[in-house]
């Protein structure tokens, strides 16, 4: 009896220790991807008001996590019994990413008119305020979808070849590693004024180095956010235009003597601007239509 106890405790061992050591390998090959998430989800997550950058970042980890709870039981049924099915909904995904990377490239380019704002107007009520944070969570929560999804596939490739109870386990750890990772990460950064201003009054005394360092995180902040919007950018072209080269065998022998990086970039960059394009086009077409009617 106490044999077989401690035959079960030896089987438990080896099975944490085998998916241990498959967590590291799995959470390399997606080191890439987690660098392209953080990026894009550190820029998704900036912009509120100071006192709702914690409580909207909470929101999206938590639709983060509500994220992988549906991707993974999802990524090991079509695994195992519709693996097309997985190509397929990876290159879909693609398409939005790259959709997303051009049309902050066109917002960028092409200027627009902005809607004249008058002097007297009022500042936006606590309910205008919060339905706008809403509407950018959601957008967050999608883009985390997304990229959650081909960070669940790209793990689960690592051990594809391994019994049932070990993918689950090693694709289970990478993927909450990835959330809490990723939006641990996010927090520390959109909290470095905060930081910063609480060094600046640790004491009453002036150009102290708490001052120094505090002043620096708070003049960093407003930088390291714009780089991130430049990044998140480039990273969901980079990781949209890696969808379709890795999964499309065309794409994947097009330019060898090219760098990948470049490809995945180009890639992601054509689709991206051939998705806005028709975007624009559809909407253009039933706006039409819509003001005949209304005509």
């Amino acid at each position: 009896m106490a044999s077989g106890f401690f035959a079960v405790l030896d089987d438990v061992a080896a099975l944490l220790d085998d998916v241990a050591s498959m967590s590291k390998i799995a959470t390399k090959k997606t080191a890439g991807i987690l660098g392209d998430d953080l990026a894009v989800n550190a820029e998704k997550a900036s912009g509120f008001v100071s006192q709702r950058e914690l409580p909207v970042l909470w929101a999206i980890t938590k639709g983060s996590l509500l994220n992988k709870i549906i991707i993974l039981p999802i990524a090991f049924l079509l695994s195992a019994f519709l693996p097309w099915a997985v190509t397929v909904i990876l290159i879909l995904g693609g398409v939005y990413l790259a959709f997303e990377g051009a049309e902050k490239i066109y917002e960028f380019i092409v200027p627009y008119k902005h809607d004249h704002v008058s002097a007297d107007t009022q500042p936006m009520s606590k309910a205008e305020i919060l339905e706008l944070e809403k509407s950018k969570v959601k957008s967050a929560i999608l883009t985390d979808f997304i990229l959650s999804i081909e960070i669940v596939i790209i793990a689960l490739g690592t051990v594809i070849e391994e019994p049932l109870a070990t993918q689950i386990a090693v694709v289970s750890v990478v993927a909450l590693l990835a959330t809490v990772g990723v939006y641990g990460i996010v927090a520390l950064i959109v909290r470095m004024d905060e930081f910063g201003a609480r060094l600046i009054n640790i004491n009453e005394e002036t150009n102290t180095i708490s001052d120094k360092i505090g002043q620096f995180f708070v003049s960093a902040l407003p930088k390291v956010i714009k780089a991130l919007a430049v990044i998140g950018t480039i990273a969901l072209l980079l990781v949209s235009g890696g969808i379709f080269v890795h999964n499309i065998e065309f794409l994947h022998h097009l330019l060898p003597n090219v760098p990948g990086i470049i490809v995945e970039f180009l890639t992601g960059l054509l689709v991206g601007f051939v998705a806005l394009l028709i975007f624009k086009g559809v909407k253009s077409i039933f706006k039409n239509r819509f003001l005949g009617l209304v005509v």
